[in-house]
């Protein structure tokens, strides 16, 4: 799943996203609620962790302007405030669900799997991504290309999974470190140029046109118009 976290608190945002890509997830983080909103509503997520109190624009702000708009990605809210007037006034702008802190990061994985099981059946999209002729189904954990069923090893998988949700964008080293490997430093090493290339041998094999682009001095993209 592709994660948005909206949390101001820097301690706990980088455990969410520690903990969230440890578990196969691809999260952003966001710190000010303005900046959150304007993310969540211009990026496709399958799911939202946002804390309530932000700066800028408070968390239950952001859920109705989102919910007014439409959009309706499943949305957990995080809150000290935590008495039943709290967790239904969160309930009512528009949250799916409500945890209050501190928590066990056990029972968020768990609140997340309750709010994808939720939402799978009214949009069955979310378990599924498609570039081109690859398909990847996120709950099989089973990639294709045309035909041909390809067998990837779990980094290998999150990879395609991360150049898939940003098909036809620019992908650099450094995202790929901080989203992939979940390294915020260069390591100086060539761990993604040595899977980057494991990746497309199994991809590419039996087929004419490489589905992954290198851009020069950039990084890559996987072209949805030319795989």
């Amino acid at each position: 799943m592709r994660i948005l976290v909206i949390e101001d608190d820097k301690e706990v945002a980088a455990h969410l996203l520690k903990g969230l890509r440890e578990a196969g997830h691809v999260a952003d983080s966001v710190a000010d609620g303005r900046d959150g909103l304007f993310q969540a509503a211009g990026e496709a997520y399958d799911l939202l962790i946002v804390d309530r109190m932000l700066p800028n624009v408070d968390g239950l702000t952001i859920v109705r302007t989102l919910r007014a708009s439409g959009k309706t990605v499943p949305v957990l809210i995080l809150s000290a405030l935590g008495e039943v007037d709290d967790r239904v006034k969160g309930l009512r702008a528009g949250g799916d669900d409500y945890l209050v802190k501190p928590f066990a990061f056990a029972e968020l994985l768990a609140r997340i799997d309750a709010l994808t099981r939720r939402t799978a059946g009214s949009d069955a999209e979310q378990t599924r991504l498609r570039a081109g002729e690859v398909e990847m189904d996120l709950l099989a954990r089973r990639v294709t290309r045309g035909s041909r069923t390809i067998d990837l090893q779990p980094r290998e998988f999150r990879l395609l999974e991360y150049l898939m949700r940003h098909a036809d964008q620019v992908v650099t080293r450094t995202m790929l470190l901080e989203n992939v490997w979940d390294y915020h430093f260069d390591p100086q090493t060539n761990v993604v140029d040595v899977h980057i290339s494991r990746l497309r041998r199994k991809m590419d094999e039996g087929f004419a046109q490489p589905f992954l682009e290198t851009v020069r001095g950039a990084g890559y993209v996987l072209r949805t118009n030319g795989s």
